[in-house]
């Protein structure tokens, strides 16, 4: 069997013959022109609704006052600076800082389905610098500042911006029409557009019919390769079938509405329901897509809610839990979780003054639709309970001291049920009163984004210290096609340079390494607390990588990593190999202590004092410290990659992070001793500088 044809029969068995059906039904619509045929270019479609600029509000408006008391002071005064950033013609896209404002795509245009699943508008660029302008996120800042105060500058440039987007993007042509989940994203964007300046006077009625007509169009670009969406099994179908819902209720009077609801209903329902697992986790582990689906649900419940409809029972506790799953692994004092998995930089729905790592607008707006609860207190994260129809926003339910004394309940009452419910509890997340951890300890029924088991997340006082790298770019020349979703870039251990699964193109993995925690205990006081995983990424070699976390007082972590044989390992020796263990940490000042031998002592400044790492084992060990692709510290020379410490806080955008490593070579047959120890030691009594 070749190696191609026996990567197609992994992909077959781990990703199931529907997805694969799906797919080819998708792929043979784009090669016998089907799709071509059912989504005509310019789409002209006339109908007297379109002709008259109709449309069907479903927001409910609050007083300018009110959004000013959400806001407050400072955050309104940094929505106003970035509605006046696009009015120049900048945006800040993915959350980063601002840029240039490009809605024209460059290059001829051609018909969406002649790009045949090649996107990049060409090989230099990255095709979400196209695409992430034209999902028209900046509408929903203009739009809340205008709301807030009526400025009609506001006004003016969002239909500037939106006429140069119109005129340069005609239906169906051009690559802002390939996914049909963008074209979704900018339905909805257009339909918060109409109903916030529709009594602008800058809203004629010319342009209202535009946009409507536009509307319509979009919606009718969504169906044709709903198998592609359904084929992903992951946002694409959920978003795409919002947007479906949202074109139902936005122009109720189209010909086509009734069965927008009817798919939108349907597929919306069906991704909910395959999409979060029992315990709340997203199928596509990342925290970034789960923020994302949240977002499109909170979306579709207002529209139902519009409507006089209620999601369905069995969605709302799916959406619960999912809710649930990502509480749990945001830092309580920042809002800010771990940058796992992939993270394209996605915000469905920009309605708050936050940065856009902070969780909390959409994890206050989740909490209190689908659990009836509000996790933090009042805050500019509140906005998105007034445009998404939460009644009584102002009325908190948590005080701070509230919070921190309901999430130690929460954390008494797991340490109290039984071993069983407490191993299969995720994410896996230990807390200390001033620091906690999440350890990646994944059991796959969908495919990984990344080749991160065991991947260790660290915070102290707010601050990430050691981190995930993020993403940075999906599509660029070497080093950054999407390079670091590689297991040698994340806090875990790795083998001979490998990877702990078969990559298999730029987005898939094979030969998924499942994990499973295989012990978690607390001491009767709660003074310290162990968690206990493997995985068996390494099986093809006969290892398996062993890992114990421990809390054994507040200011002081212990990691211990074990490279053992498996069963078969023991029969038949593995052969010689090297493991390397890494840690990604900020871009602080830092010494090295102990430069090698046994042990390696690194200490890094924070903003409340020096943290110190201290790796040890019972072997030699061959140490090095990198920054921003670069060797900043090696007893002997060592080749370092470009990509290696690098930290991408957002799709798009990487900053320099140190990047710490400890290898050991290990021979055959391996001993007792493939062991490395790695102390993290914060100070007790801290001055912020």
């Amino acid at each position: 069997m070749t190696p191609r044809l026996a990567l197609a029969f992994k992909a077959a068995r781990e990703l199931g013959l529907p997805a694969l059906r799906d797919y080819a039904s998708y792929q043979l619509g784009l090669h016998s022109g089907a799709l071509r045929r059912r989504t005509p270019a310019g789409d002209a479609f006339p109908w007297p609704g379109g002709a008259a600029g109709e449309f069907q509000p479903f927001l409910t408006l609050q007083q300018p006052r009110v959004l000013s008391g959400a806001l407050g002071a400072a955050g309104a005064s940094d929505l106003r600076r970035e509605a006046e950033e696009i009015a120049a013609g900048k945006s800040r896209l993915f959350g980063g800082p601002a840029v240039r404002l490009e809605l024209a795509p460059p290059g001829p245009l051609r018909h969406w389905t002649a790009y045949r699943g090649e996107p990049a508008a060409s090989p230099e660029r990255d095709i979400k610098w196209t695409w992430e302008p034209a999902r028209c996120g900046w509408i929903f800042v203009l739009a809340r500042a205008y709301h807030l105060d009526r400025d009609e500058r506001c006004a003016a440039a969002l239909w500037q911006q939106l006429e140069t987007f119109l005129d340069a993007n005609p239906a169906n042509l051009g690559p802002n029409w390939i996914s049909a989940q963008e074209v979704a994203m900018r339905l909805m964007a257009f339909s918060f557009a109409l109903q916030v300046f529709a009594a602008s006077p800058h809203t004629t009625p010319e342009r209202r019919r535009r946009l409507v007509q536009a509307a319509a169009a979009h919606a009718r670009r969504i169906p044709p390769s709903l198998a592609y969406a359904r084929a992903q099994k992951n946002n694409h179908l959920l978003v795409e079938a919002a947007g479906l819902w949202t074109a139902s209720v936005l122009l109720p009077g189209h010909p086509q509405a009734q069965e927008w609801g009817r798919l939108g209903r349907r597929w919306f329902n069906h991704a909910v329901l395959t999409q979060f697992a029992p315990d709340g986790a997203y199928i596509q582990h990342s925290v970034n897509y789960h923020r994302l689906a949240l977002q499109a649900a909170l979306w579709v419940r207002r529209l139902a809610a519009s409507q006089g409809e209620t999601l369905d029972e069995a969605v709302q506790q799916a959406l619960a839990a999912g809710t649930r799953w990502l509480l749990k692994l945001v830092d309580r004092g920042s809002g800010c979780p771990p940058n796992l998995g992939p993270n394209d930089g996605a915000n469905l729905l920009p309605l708050a003054a936050c940065p856009f790592s902070d969780y909390r607008p959409a994890l206050q707006a989740a909490a209190q639709a689908f659990l009836g609860e509000r996790p933090f207190p009042l805050g500019p994260w509140d906005e998105p309970l007034l445009w998404l129809g939460e009644a009584g926003w102002e009325k908190s339910i948590y005080t701070n001291a509230q919070i921190a004394q309901d999430m130690k309940k929460r954390d008494n009452q797991a340490a109290a049920g039984s071993m069983a419910a407490e191993l299969r509890d995720t994410p896996h997340v230990l807390r200390s009163r001033r620091s906690w951890a999440y350890l990646r300890a994944a059991r796959f029924a969908s495919r990984p984004g990344h080749a991160d088991q065991l991947h260790l997340d660290l915070w102290w006082r707010g601050l990430n210290v050691a981190q995930d790298a993020g993403t940075y770019l999906y599509n660029a020349p070497p080093p950054w096609d999407n390079a670091l979703v590689h297991t040698t870039f994340h806090n875990t251990l790795s083998v001979d340079g490998r990877d702990q699964m078969t990559p298999a193109g730029r987005f898939l993995f094979l030969d998924w390494a499942q994990a499973r925690v295989i012990l978690r205990d607390r001491t009767g006081d709660g003074s310290a607390e162990n968690l206990l995983a493997r995985h068996d990424g390494y099986r093809g070699l006969h290892l398996v990588h062993q890992r114990q976390v421990s809390v054994l007082h507040p200011d002081r972590w212990v990691v211990q990593d074990w490279l053992l044989p498996t069963e078969a390992g023991s029969r038949q020796p593995p052969p010689m190999v090297s493991a390397r263990l890494h840690w990604l940490l900020p871009d602080w000042k830092w010494e090295v202590q102990a430069p090698g031998g046994n042990a390696f002592i690194l200490k890094i400044k924070s903003p409340y004092g020096w943290i110190t790492l201290t790796i040890a084992s019972p072997r030699s060990l061959e140490c090095s410290l990198a920054r921003a692709g670069e060797l900043v510290y090696a007893p002997q020379p060592v080749p370092v990659e470009a990509a290696r410490g690098w930290a991408a806080p957002t799709y798009g955008h990487k900053v320099p992070a140190l990047s710490a490593a400890a290898s050991l070579h290990l021979g055959s047959p391996p001993g007792g001793d493939l062991f490395l120890e790695s102390t993290w030691e914060f100070p007790r009594h801290v001055c912020r500088e």
